[in-house]
């Protein structure tokens, strides 16, 4: 088991399969792009799935996302998939991704295991998404959610940041087509985890800002703290339902006393936030030519123990991780 001084106890792990993307979104990354991880330096496929074997058969992890950087641009992504289904008990498992290439891999990411996708989509707009991303590529974007809702890779939610002067008056919108669409539209706080240090808290679109902007449109009526367990989603009934919108307020309304997530980085480090500051080396057990499980698990325990109580969001004095988001996964 995976539990901290607080009693928290760690069922949800986010493994990151790659730092690289094939977008440039502003508020992860500068436009040249970073220093991308040596390959050496990467965990192999074969040491991922022991990664996750460990987790599930020994430490009661439950649910595994895959993450990046971009998962798809995993060569082996879909062997991962396959031999992390076949573990028992069977882990709960999904992607986040930007969509890009997920037109011609959703179907063999069913078949090997996936459970659902979330996707990350920030406008409606082509011009403002090329703004956004510095990429011609809305529309590619647009057909792999289409396909990831054929395939069954469902409920497909989609994850949107709005940025002032760019998207922030498109809420609304999302929300008319996500609802059109049967996706479920999660809208997330901009976080400080931009390479080039260029997020302020004022200014932030809030969860304020954003409820209020679909309330023009959307009788909201909040699903309540029961309903949503240790998800970082607050989540409100659209016009009375079926459909839902969720809000991620991890700077406004920082939800650490719930956290249940552990992460894993694509080079093998321990992460017991995504904004923490230290990291407990995984890969160099792995690699040591004694290494066993127990002892992988003994320092990924000793790792999560030490977990500390918030994310230090909610002081305004947080200082930016070093890490941009690409390195260490959503």
């Amino acid at each position: 088991m995976l539990i901290d001084t607080y009693g928290r106890v760690a069922t949800d792990l986010r493994v990151s399969l790659t730092d690289r993307c094939n977008l440039r979104c502003t508020y992860c990354m500068p436009e040249e792009g970073l220093q991308w991880l040596a390959k050496p330096d990467l965990l192999t496929d074969d040491e991922i799935v022991r990664l996750v074997r460990i987790a599930v058969t020994r430490l009661g992890i439950e649910e595994i996302r895959f993450t990046g950087g971009e998962p798809l641009l995993r060569p082996g992504l879909v062997g991962i998939v396959e031999r992390c289904a076949a573990l028992e008990p069977r882990p709960k498992m999904s992607l986040t991704t930007n969509g890009i290439g997920l037109k011609r891999t959703a179907e063999a990411l069913k078949a090997a295991g996936l459970d659902r996708v979330n996707v990350s989509l920030d406008t409606l707009r082509p011009d403002v998404f090329k703004t956004l991303t510095r990429r011609d590529r809305h529309h590619d974007v647009l057909e792999g959610l289409e396909a990831a809702r054929a395939a069954g890779l469902t409920p497909v939610k989609v994850n949107t940041v709005l940025m002032p002067g760019l998207n922030d008056d498109e809420a609304p919108d999302l929300l008319a087509w996500a609802v059109e669409h049967d996706y479920e539209l999660r809208f997330i706080e901009q976080m400080p985890l931009d390479a080039q240090h260029g997020w302020k808290r004022e200014g932030m679109i809030t969860a304020g800002d954003i409820l209020a902007s679909l309330r023009t449109r959307f009788d909201l009526t909040e699903e309540g703290s029961e309903r949503r367990g240790s998800a970082p989603a607050e989540r409100w009934l659209v016009d009375g339902g079926p459909h839902r919108v969720g809000v991620i307020a991890s700077v406004t309304r920082p939800f650490c006393a719930a956290c249940d997530r552990t992460r894993l980085t694509a080079d093998g480090q321990v992460r017991t936030c995504l904004f923490a500051t230290e990291e407990t080396d995984l890969r160099a057990a792995l690699r040591a030519a004694d290494s066993s499980d127990e002892e992988i698990a003994r320092i990924w325990k000793l790792a999560m123990w030490g977990k500390k109580a918030g994310s230090g969001l909610d002081d305004p004095a947080f200082l930016q991780p070093e890490r941009p988001m690409s390195a260490i996964g959503g």
